[in-house]
C-alpha cells in the first residue's frame, strides 16, 4: 500500500466516524435545517468529503461548519448542488421542532 493510500484509508475512517458523531448531535440539538441529505447523497454518489476538498475545489471550512450544524450561503449550496449533481433537497432538509 502506498503512503497516499494509507492516509486516504485513515482519513475515510475518519470521515465516516464524523458523520456518525454529526448524526448524534443532530439528533440531541435543536437545528432547524439538517445536514443530513448531504452526507446520504454524497454516499450515493460515492464522494467523499477528501474529493469535495481536493479534487473540486470545495472549503474544509464550509463542510466543518455543516458538521456542526451551521449556516451556509445559498452559493456554497448551489455550488454542492453542482457538483453532486443533485436538488437543494439531497443537500438540506428542514426539521419541524
Amino acid at each position: 500500500m502506498y503512503r497516499t493510500d494509507k492516509i486516504y484509508s485513515y482519513y475515510t475512517q475518519y470521515i465516516e466516524h464524523s458523520q456518525a458523531f454529526f448524526y448524534a448531535i443532530l439528533i440531541m440539538g435543536d437545528y432547524m435545517i439538517s445536514y443530513r441529505p448531504f452526507y446520504t447523497t454524497l454516499k450515493a454518489k460515492d464522494m467523499t468529503e477528501y474529493q469535495l476538498i481536493y479534487k473540486h475545489g470545495f472549503s474544509s471550512y464550509i463542510l466543518h461548519r455543516m458538521k456542526h450544524g451551521k449556516a451556509i450561503t445559498t452559493k456554497t449550496l448551489d455550488e454542492l448542488c453542482c457538483i453532486l449533481d443533485c436538488e437543494v433537497a439531497d443537500v438540506i432538509e428542514y426539521i419541524r421542532e
